[in-house]
């Protein structure tokens, strides 16, 4: 009985794996008896990219504020200074006229502070050389006359003469050397601080 059972269960095995031939084969996909390469036509074409990494990080440099000290208008005419911290490791002088062209804060504002020097003024180069700053402006740097254009004259002057080693300013307006007036009207082409008596700060100068 067994010999027999053995027989009719081997006899179902090749009945089945027949069946399962003849039905991949209908069916119409192909059997290799080995391993063999795919054509890349055969192959998805987003298979076929490599895979990247959408994973990215940015470390934002962490600020350094160092503070300046830039020169406002008191209500008396005379500059007062004020304090500013600027996010740079060793302040420039660009970059220290760009906070004093930003104006006073709302509460120095609220005190009587102000500038000559309005928003719209744009620095386009500020360098510093044998102690005299060269200072290029444009904006509505050119159209101011009169007092307000000395006031203005007399804060870069007096901003740009507390960093060190500046003993002297020289204006250009859009790349072009210019003179300026200082607190006598006289126009020069070197401007300093001692030319600003009448308009120089009343107390000393705040710390920054």
């Amino acid at each position: 009985m067994t010999s027999h059972a053995g027989a009719r269960s081997w006899v179902v095995t090749v009945l089945m794996a027949s069946a399962l031939s003849t039905v991949v084969t209908s069916c119409g996909v192909p059997v290799d008896r080995h391993p063999s390469a795919l054509s890349r036509r055969g192959i998805p074409f987003n298979l076929l990219e490599p895979t990247q990494s959408t994973v990215s990080t940015t470390t934002a440099p962490s600020p350094i504020e160092v503070p300046v000290r830039i020169y406002l208008v008191g209500p008396t005419g005379h500059l007062v200074a004020v304090a500013r911290d600027v996010s740079v490791s060793a302040p420039d002088l660009a970059t220290v006229l760009g906070a004093l062209v930003a104006g006073p804060t709302d509460a120095e504002s609220t005190a009587g502070l102000q500038s000559a020097l309005t928003t719209q003024t744009t620095v386009l180069s500020a360098t510093i050389a044998g102690g005299v700053a060269t200072v290029d402006l444009g904006g509505t740097f050119g159209q101011l006359v009169g007092p307000p254009q000395i006031q203005a004259v007399a804060q870069v002057v007096f901003t740009a003469s507390a960093l060190p080693g500046v003993t002297g300013v020289t204006f250009e307006l859009s790349g072009q050397p210019v003179e300026v007036p200082v607190a006598s009207g006289a126009l020069v082409p070197l401007a300093n601080t001692a030319q600003f008596t009448a308009l120089a700060p009343l107390s000393p100068a705040v710390a920054p």
